[in-house]
């Protein structure tokens, strides 16, 4: 039992802080154009990456695994803590958000204003919510504990990493800790699910996937939308006289 929680928490507990960077192209001799369609295409990579590992441990999650096996976990769950119960995640859930808000009474600045990051966090909740409740009528899953057909993916857990992923995006490029305590609730609130037998451990891995999925895809729209697009020339300059460098940027 031990084990294969651990091996759920390591999967669900992200911590890694994505870093945007550019690429310099040398064309045309001695110019240099910067593209930011590259930058694009990275920073869209970047927010698809995890979410897809994720999302494709869950759905292995139903074929036979030592490690993730969603029968085996729920089996292991009901013989070792058969009358586990908690209700500690329907509020651990939302704690993250809390615990970003609250950051503004220490005079913890954000990245984004109030307003602005207040509608990227409902358009993200919202986002979720579009994938998750239709996902849970189309699967028709039955409750590892029978209660319902509600069972994939899980709402809590999408909750809990949309509101993880958004203290990361706000706060993190403060300190790594801000994102590492944010993920580590989030990972709680899955490892919980499971514990309560309320969830199978497919479920809870695609959950976190489409809550961080979300949060990106959210973020990413908004940086595009609010970046100009340009290209940037840099050419050295040389006559008898004079040598120097021209800069060139030119606005789609």
């Amino acid at each position: 039992m031990k084990r294969t929680i651990a091996g759920i928490f390591f999967m669900l507990n992200v911590t890694g802080i994505s870093i945007c960077c550019s690429q310099s192209k040398i064309s045309g001799g001695d110019s240099i154009t910067i593209h930011k369609n590259f930058e694009k295409k990275q920073n869209l990579r970047k927010a698809t990456k995890l979410p897809f590992y994720l999302i494709s441990a869950g759905l292995l999650s139903y074929i036979d695994s030592d490690i993730i096996g969603r029968e085996e976990i729920a089996e292991e769950r009901n013989e070792s803590i058969p009358d586990f119960h908690t209700s500690t995640d329907d509020y651990l859930q939302y704690a993250p958000i809390a615990l970003a808000y609250g950051l503004d009474l220490f005079g913890v600045e954000a990245r984004h204003d109030l307003k602005t990051r207040t509608k990227l966090l409902i358009k993200s909740e919202l986002l979720m919510m579009l994938a998750v409740v239709p996902l849970k009528q189309i699967t028709h899953q039955l409750r590892p504990d029978g209660s319902n057909y509600s069972s994939f993916p899980s709402g809590h857990t999408a909750q809990a990493f949309v509101a993880a992923t958004f203290m990361h995006k706000e706060y993190g490029h403060l300190s790594p800790w801000y994102s590492i305590g944010a993920y580590t609730i989030a990972s709680s609130v899955g490892i919980l699910r499971v514990l309560n037998n309320r969830h199978f451990s497919s479920d809870v891995l695609v959950g976190a996937g489409l809550g961080i999925l979300a949060t990106n895809f959210v973020y990413l729209s908004h940086k595009v939308k609010n970046k100009k697009k340009y290209h940037l020339i840099m050419s050295p300059i040389y006559n008898d006289r004079n040598i120097g460098l021209a800069v060139t940027m030119r606005f789609n």
